[in-house]
């Protein structure tokens, strides 16, 4: 299954671009006579060692190469790994693009279009469940399903080809808070009729059984609110638009007033309330400003910060750093949200400090007040059996998701040459003669730091770690060129390397190797002395140190 294959008119080219042995960053490129769409556009979220960076968008380069193939962007549904690279997309790719989507989906992305000021250019097109849009040489199906957010669906492709089942992120609710269970149904009859290749959502197949319902947490909220005793403090994602209406429900039985805090929070509420998504009786919304005016065992605060983030409104409650709420005693918050993997520092540092205002803190550990959105194991099985497909391909997780899916697939009675493990960039080939892989395209990373997008690389990274570790020693040194003298002593300028008034020896002696390295080999050329003065300080600082601070020599010649 690994042979090369060279593309033709009439195979249908499936190219992953981000999604696959990560997660997030999702996205995919069909391409089918010389016409390409896209499913879902997505960031992610900068790594550790990533530092001052604040997301991670996909490389673009094979898109910008193709851009006049494009005829459309599908987005599945509105989480930020789906939707939050299209304004990056539109900026370097194509602003004059089709972007299909349901109401809550481009109703989310319409906020970062204005971000961006593209709002007024954006070609948006709003589908629901059961639509069915012709794209060229495309025929795309949009199916129901169900997520931690309203409005999701699957996508069926259809060209001359072969059918595309591209589930996304999904799980299987038979007890959904709004709107239709999983259109299992349909799924099937396509299944009936023939899928060529079905592209699945990997992130829980490490996990057993059926992924509870969202109604259950609605219960567990219930149970917490009839026994808290003062204020209530929600963290959830912004975006859980279903867990949100659980919360407002059980607000609305015990007739508690609903503040809302962070922009992305509002900006979701705002939105949902507006298309119908969130259904909440508007005299129990206050300002954030007036809860000093409501008793405390009458308020529920929702709020962003379920992952610790810095910034977010519930770390600056935590911290007494918000200007409207600060945690007191009596206070009882629920982090309704599992902790991304990565995050487990930031927001255990948040529940410390929360605990320690007084607060009783419940989290995912402590009580069922958070289900995921992915679908466990039997789940995908059922997926597997009622899709049939013929070709397989796991999306949507690292790579030990990915592989432990295709061993279910195996186990589901697929044939092994079927299965293709695929990463960012490889290309896999579909016609009636077969599935095979392709010549890769580039694909990658490109970040985003501030207004800058790209220009911060691994140099630039690499540089940012050396700071944080060891800091930085600046060398200035005035240079006569008349008579190739050192004019007065070099100035060192030091930081985060050593505390310059408590190492004054160490300092005169950089000063002093520095004017004797100058003065050995004054005929050199400014930046050839430079490189060997780096050189110098930086085994002399490592041997006194074991610290390698970064050098900067700045040589000013009179």
């Amino acid at each position: 299954m690994n042979n090369e294959n060279r593309h033709t008119g009439k195979s249908l080219r499936i190219i992953p671009l981000g999604g696959l042995n990560e997660v997030g960053k999702n996205i995919t490129a069909f391409e089918y006579k010389n016409e390409i769409i896209i499913v879902d556009c997505g960031i992610t979220f900068p790594e550790q060692e990533m530092l001052g960076i604040d997301i991670v968008i996909p490389d673009f380069t094979y898109l910008i190469k193709n851009k006049e193939k494009i005829s459309a962007i599908i987005l599945t549904h509105g989480h930020e790994d789906h939707i939050g690279a299209v304004p990056y997309f539109m900026k370097q790719v194509r602003s004059d693009i089709k972007i299909y989507g349901t109401a809550l989906t481009l109703g989310l992305l319409e906020y970062k279009l204005i971000d961006h000021n593209l709002f007024d250019k954006a070609l948006l097109h709003v589908v629901k469940a059961k639509d069915v849009v012709k794209i060229g040489h495309f025929t795309v199906e949009f199916i129901n399903s169900n997520h931690s957010i309203a409005d999701a669906v699957m996508v069926a492709i259809k060209t001359d080809a072969g059918v595309v089942l591209h589930t996304s992120d999904f799980k299987v609710d038979y007890t959904p808070i709004a709107g239709q269970p999983i259109d299992l149904s349909r799924i099937s009859q396509l299944g009936d009729e023939g899928i060529t290749l079905l592209l699945a959502d990997s992130t829980n197949v490490e996990r057993e059984g059926y992924t509870m319902s969202e109604s259950m947490v609605g219960e567990a909220f219930e149970n917490l609110f009839s026994k808290a005793t003062g204020r209530i403090i929600v963290a959830t994602f912004a975006s859980n638009v279903h867990r949100l209406q659980q919360i407002v429900n059980a607000s609305m039985k015990f007739n508690k007033r609903i503040a809302i805090y962070g922009r992305s929070m509002q900006n979701v509420t705002k939105k949902s309330i507006e298309l119908g998504y969130l259904t909440v009786d508007e005299k129990l919304l206050i300002d954030g400003k007036s809860i000093n005016d409501v008793n405390d065992n009458q308020l529920v605060l929702i709020t962003t910060g379920s992952q610790g983030e810095p910034m977010s409104a519930l770390t600056r409650m935590a911290f007494n750093t918000h200007y409207d709420v600060k945690v007191k005693e009596g206070d009882l918050v629920l982090i309704s949200a599992s902790v991304i993997p990565g995050n487990e520092k930031a927001l255990f540092k948040v529940i410390n400090e929360l605990f320690r205002q007084g607060a009783k803190v419940i989290y995912e550990s402590l009580a069922d007040i958070h289900v995921s959105g992915h679908a466990c194991k039997e789940e995908l099985k059922l997926i597997h059996s009622i899709a049939k497909p013929k070709y397989f391909v796991p999306v949507h997780g690292e790579y030990r998701h990915l592989k432990q899916h295709g061993d279910l697939a195996l186990s589901k009675g697929m044939n092994k040459d079927n299965v293709f493990i695929l990463e960012n960039g490889n290309v896999l080939e579909i016609s009636h003669k077969g599935a095979r892989r392709a010549k890769n395209v580039q694909s990658g990373i490109t970040l985003v730091d501030g207004l800058g997008v790209g220009d911060v690389g691994n140099v630039v990274l690499r540089d940012r770690q050396q700071l944080s570790q060891d800091g930085i020693i600046t060398i200035i040194v005035t240079f006569n060129k008349d008579d190739s003298t050192i004019m007065g002593n070099p100035d060192i300028i030091t930081r985060g390397f050593i505390y310059a008034k408590q190492s004054e020896v160490l300092i005169d002696s950089i000063k002093e190797l520095t004017a004797k390295t100058i003065n050995e080999n004054n005929k050199m050329p400014d930046k050839d002395i430079k490189v060997l003065l780096k050189n110098v300080l930086k085994e002399y600082l490592y041997k006194q140190t074991k610290r390698t601070p970064m050098i900067i020599p700045i040589i000013i010649s009179v």
